[in-house]
């Protein structure tokens, strides 16, 4: 490789970074896959005693506080690397702290979180093997992983593509929006389907508890409906929802 490769190499994490530094870069998602998402950690945890949950990539903290309702009793701690994120995120948490799943890894000793909420980061990443790595670290045995990300093959991507249109979810550049439905531009660099997502998480050495779909808040209302009736079968929704155990 040659210096100006190496160089534009190493640019490139900073590119990101400065990406989701940036304030005007969505970093909260719908109010229905958190409630939904939080709805299936309690039921994981009920009648347990406290319990230590990681939201990893926490974002704005409205997600952890839209949970935090349905999980009394259990301390709730929001990570995220990005600064401005973290700084909105404490004004709704009381606890956030900096940390990230790659590098320096997360400021958290081997085995010691029961839970960890990962809401729609895994699409975000470069190296999502690292992160689910780096999250199997600080996981008891037994400990639970709830992801949500958006379905590839959500109901109106498979319309889409057979029109030739380019996926919802999906990102050609940090720039701009090209070939697709949609406006904001938040970063997506990988995507997954039901079937993907179950393989990637077993592979990363858990056990698949439940899959679910839950709706998209971007969909324009008259489908809305639609959107919600697809959830009843977790590979045509929008989002995916899935419960993991460390094995």
């Amino acid at each position: 490789m040659t210096t100006a490769q190496t160089d534009r190499a190493a640019a490139k994490p900073r590119e990101l970074r400065d990406f989701y530094e940036n304030p005007a870069v969505p970093v909260a998602s719908g109010t229905p896959r958190s409630l939904r998402q939080a709805r299936m950690l309690a039921a994981a945890l009920h009648q347990r005693p406290a319990q230590t949950i990681l939201d990893i990539g926490c974002g704005d903290g409205t997600a952890a506080a839209t949970a935090a309702p349905l999980l009394p009793g259990h301390h709730l701690v929001g990570v995220d690397w990005s600064q401005d994120a973290l700084r909105r995120a404490r004004t709704r948490l009381p606890y956030a702290v900096r940390g990230e799943l790659t590098g320096g890894g997360l400021p958290f000793g081997a085995e010691s979180v029961d839970a960890v909420l990962f809401s729609e980061v895994i699409e975000h990443l470069v190296d999502p093997d690292a992160a689910l790595d780096e999250i199997s670290r600080v996981l008891r045995p037994g400990g639970h992983l709830l992801l949500s990300t958006p379905n590839l093959a959500a109901w109106y991507n498979r319309a889409l593509l057979l029109a030739g249109v380019q996926p919802v979810f999906s990102e050609v550049s940090l720039r701009a929006i090209h070939g697709r439905p949609g406006r904001e531009v938040v970063g997506h660099l990988r995507l997954y389907t039901a079937r993907a997502l179950r393989e990637f998480v077993a592979a990363a050495g858990f056990t698949v508890v439940r899959l679910e779909g839950a709706p998209f808040h971007g969909v324009p209302r008259p489908l809305r409906p639609l959107d919600r009736l697809a959830c009843r079968r977790p590979s045509l929704a929008s989002i995916l929802l899935l419960h993991a155990r460390k094995t």
